[in-house]
């Protein structure tokens, strides 16, 4: 059984995709956090600011097989004349805590190319097309390899130098949101100051919120 928040089509508003278009389906449930806010000041991530709790979203609900999920998910991408192979993105929470060979396997057979946002705590299942960990504080790193790590900044529990020796092709830092408007301002001046002065990491904005999309 899978649980699903919500499900969308839209934008990829960040990281080394920024831009494409892409099926994004939210998987409720998190390993670090429990998406109640009076556990959050004693979680091991505390800043998410993404509901993930339930299956009352968009598209969202439980579904029994990988197959009825990978038909669900198949139905958001148009079907438009000539257009680029199909793209989904798992996120969460933590869409390691169910995504699985099953669902994967069912949507290559679909023609999807599939991605993954995770918190790299868990291992992942083998198929996975473009794989981006995100850290989170001093949690333990299960997924030292991948395509993409993008690292909200700043943490003070998870600065970037632990992370630069991994084998990733990319290395992004992206601004921590969810502060108030003063602390934002803060966190991107030392995010590009910080990107200037070690040239391995590359800035990485949440565009679909400056464009005001989903």
């Amino acid at each position: 059984m899978y649980h699903v928040k919500e499900a969308f089509y839209s934008l990829q508003g960040e990281g080394a995709r920024t831009g494409r278009a892409s099926v994004f389906c939210r998987f409720s449930g998190c390993n670090l956090w429990s998406g109640r806010e009076a556990d959050r000041a004693h979680a091991a991530c505390r800043f998410c600011d993404t509901d993930f709790v339930g299956t009352d979203g968009q598209h969202g609900g439980r579904f029994a097989t990988s197959e009825a999920l990978a038909t669900h998910l198949q139905a958001l991408w148009p079907e438009t004349p000539g257009a680029a192979a199909p793209y989904v993105v798992f996120t969460g929470g933590e869409p390691l805590l169910q995504l699985d060979a099953a669902l994967i396997d069912a949507l290559h057979a679909r023609g999807f190319e599939v991605a993954v946002e995770t918190n790299g705590t868990l291992p992942a299942p083998a198929g996975i097309d473009w794989l981006c960990v995100s850290p989170k504080g001093h949690s333990p790193l299960a997924l030292t390899a991948g395509d993409e790590l993008k690292l909200v900044h700043p943490q003070a529990d998870a600065p970037p130098d632990r992370f630069i020796g991994l084998a990733f092709r990319h290395f992004f830092l992206q601004p921590m949101d969810g502060a108030p408007a003063g602390e934002r301002v803060d966190h991107l001046a030392s995010t590009v100051a910080y990107c200037l002065a070690h040239p391995q990491w590359r800035l990485s904005l949440q565009t679909h919120k400056i464009a005001g999309i989903d």
